[in-house]
């Protein structure tokens, strides 16, 4: 099995993952008030996903700065995630804290060790070396659900709508994905996405600051991605790109549910880089060939 095949098995097992995944207690409010999320990577999006999702009570971190700034997390409580649990800056952060709990898919990896509890990750992967997509929903699922009620809708429409649209999605150029709130830490999970299956040119960004910074950068053939509910604001923004030549995609699933609604991004993130590797008929994801990059990249990480 080639590594674009492996990702593409691994984000249809979502599905069935979902019907077993089992949410964690929430932390109180006053628990969230001394809590840091840390993480690198996708994991970040996770990290950043808990403080959206818990109304910002919880603050995430890079842990790089918890290094820089021993002070932030002195007396916390901070939950590391890892998928592999070797990252360095994780392991080295972990001795910070007044309790560390890794959320990593390895109970015997450095950081588990490291930490004085750990959360671990139960989802099957296809086992080959490939791009994240079932490991990345799950730590985000236990994430946001540490911080606020999790209800998973079993609307298999929701997976059907992010495949329809990511089909018929034209690509230009170079992109640029745009969120706010919970949508923002998904436009970096696509963003990295395309990094790593294509190496394409990809920008991400909140929807408010892209009109004062990125829109001066941007050229004739260049994509935008809209990851946000329909509203009078970005419908503007629609429609003022579109006045200057740009390709503007903006999909939605229709749901007040805020998990719903982050379901169908992150689906729509991993499928639209995968068609899009399709379509140039690639068999392996870009990062796995670009091995000079990797071991720059793991030189760093480990």
């Amino acid at each position: 099995m080639n590594t674009i095949e492996a990702y593409e098995k691994d984000i249809f097992n979502q599905l069935e993952f979902l019907d077993a995944f089992y949410p964690q207690k929430p932390l109180s409010k006053i628990q969230q008030k001394n809590v840091i999320f840390s993480g690198t990577g996708d994991s970040f999006v996770s990290a950043m996903l808990a403080e959206v999702f818990s109304n910002y009570q919880v603050q995430s971190f890079d842990p790089l700065d918890l290094l820089k700034n021993k002070t932030i997390a002195k007396n916390k409580t901070v939950y590391f995630v890892s998928v592999s649990g070797n990252t360095i800056s994780n392991i080295n952060a972990a001795k910070i804290p007044k309790k560390s709990i890794a959320i990593t898919s390895k109970p015997q990896s450095r950081l588990a060790k490291a930490c004085d509890d750990f959360i671990i990750m139960s989802s099957r992967t296809s086992d080959v070396f490939t791009a994240g997509s079932i490991s990345f929903l799950e730590s985000a699922l236990i994430c946001i659900s540490l911080v606020a009620p999790v209800s998973i809708s079993k609307n298999s429409q929701i997976f059907k709508k992010a495949l329809s649209d990511a089909k018929k999605s034209q690509l230009g150029k170079r992109i640029f994905v745009l969120g706010s709130m919970h949508t923002y830490p998904i436009a970096m999970y696509c963003a990295a996405k395309f990094y790593e299956l294509l190496g394409y040119d990809v920008h991400f960004q909140r929807i408010e600051q892209f009109s004062h910074m990125e829109l001066f950068s941007i050229k004739k053939g260049d994509t935008v991605l809209i990851f946000e509910e329909k509203n009078s604001h970005n419908k503007q923004l629609v429609k003022n790109l579109k006045n200057i030549g740009l390709n503007v995609i903006h999909p939605a699933f229709e749901s007040k549910n805020k998990i719903s609604q982050l379901l169908y991004y992150v689906y729509l993130s991993q499928l639209l880089p995968l068609f899009e590797a399709k379509k140039r008929r690639k068999k392996e994801c870009h990062f796995v060939l670009s091995k000079k990059f990797r071991n720059a990249s793991n030189q760093m990480i480990y």
